[in-house]
């Protein structure tokens, strides 16, 4: 068997906090296909991406899929001067998730079972609310009260106010500060979704990253004091480990980081250094399923949690979840929504979870069936089908 194309689906979809997701579908002369998914948090980055598998595809085609480290570093090392991490990064972990689902559809079995077998067949999740809902403390309410019904036991929420002038805030570092105003309403906000949740509810608070130092630790304490959070996560942009230092040293929080981590060699110092309590690397950034078991071994030596990272779609969610189906030091699985139905309108065999709990799928390889006439009359700029 061997690899003849990668092909980008670059589709729209109701499902898609961003409108969007980005699929790679890798084909064999056998016929038999595997998915991977690279979804960013921008489409400008969706469609360089998207370009970015066209011109890799001559890397791959002709290997064996089975090769699968072989051809990670054959993607990842492509990229060596250019720059390995980042949006390069994303283009192996793609590849490789779809190479894992390859091997387990040819062998007829779970990917969880190539990766030394279960010791969970259900992970537990954490979820967003739908934070537009937010705009009176009534909505705050009904909309907490619908994902503890759902029988979530984790929630995470980003409460500060964004900067509404500058497109995609949330990714940005501006100058780093917040105002004592913006801190009051963020305090009352998680107050409310503590007040909703309930004491026994797990909160976590995303910073995306925007802070400087003194701005995170004084967030950081203020908010834990307030709701009792079980982690607050990103703190400080990921560029510099001794930031991240300062917020760890001068904080009682537990802190989580690593969604904008590449690689098990990013992961390295956060780990022997003791900078977080959890890791959170993206199963479709760090470097796929490959890497995402590698850092989870890692993690397991320092005995520091893994929980995976997820922003995207139903590859995103599965492939982490076979991971960490094999993962002792596993904490939850993150969900970009609380119904994962919002995901079957791409797929012919239906998500669903259960009391705040993904079943890990049993079909071979991911366990995935994408509805390939709802993709194709979704593709956006051409990227998709008989490209």
């Amino acid at each position: 068997m061997r690899i003849t194309r990668l092909v980008p689906w670059l589709v729209r979809s109701s499902a898609s906090f961003w409108g969007q997701f980005l699929f790679v579908e890798v084909r064999t002369d056998e016929g038999v296909t595997g998915w991977g998914e690279i979804t960013s948090t921008t489409r400008t980055a969706n469609r360089s991406v998207a370009r970015m598998l066209r011109e890799v595809e001559g890397l791959v085609a002709g290997e064996d899929p089975a090769a699968i480290e072989l051809v990670w570093h054959k993607l990842f090392r492509a990229f060596t001067y250019a720059g390995s991490r980042g949006a390069a990064c994303t283009v192996a972990s793609a590849v490789d998730i779809a190479l894992w689902d390859i091997r387990g559809k040819v062998l007829g079995v779970p990917v969880a079972d190539l990766l030394g077998g279960p010791v969970r067949r259900e992970l537990s999740l954490y979820t967003h609310p739908d934070q537009s809902r937010f705009a009176t403390a009534e909505g705050v309410e009904e909309e907490i009260g619908r994902i503890v019904g759902a029988g979530y036991g984790a929630i995470k929420f980003d409460p500060f106010p964004h900067a509404e002038d500058v497109p995609e805030a949330n990714d940005r570092y501006l100058d780093g500060r917040l105002s004592r105003s913006d801190e009051h309403r963020a305090i009352e906000l998680s107050q409310q979704i503590r007040a909703a949740a309930g004491p026994d509810v797990e909160l976590l608070v995303d910073a995306h990253g925007r802070f400087d130092v003194p701005t995170a630790i004084r967030l950081a304490n203020h908010l834990h004091e307030a709701v009792d959070l079980h982690w607050f996560e990103e703190p400080v942009p990921p560029e510099s480990y001794h930031a991240l230092r300062q917020v760890r040293e001068r904080t009682q929080v537990p802190i989580s980081v690593g969604e904008r981590l590449h690689t098990r060699w990013d992961f390295v110092p956060v780990l022997e250094r003791e900078l977080a309590d959890f890791v959170m690397p993206d199963v479709t950034w760090t470097g796929g399923i490959s890497e995402l078991k590698k850092i989870a071994s890692m993690a397991e030596a320092h005995y520091v949690p893994v929980s995976p990272h997820d922003a995207a779609g139903p590859v995103n969610l599965v492939a982490g979840a076979h991971v960490m189906a094999t993962t002792p030091n596993f904490y939850r699985l993150e969900s970009s929504s609380y119904d994962l139905a919002t995901y079957n309108e791409l797929l012919e065999v239906p998500l669903a979870a259960v009391d705040g709990r993904l079943p890990l799928p049993t079909g071979p390889g991911l366990g995935l069936a994408f509805d390939t006439d709802y993709l194709s009359a979704n593709v956006v700029d051409g990227f998709g089908g008989t490209d």
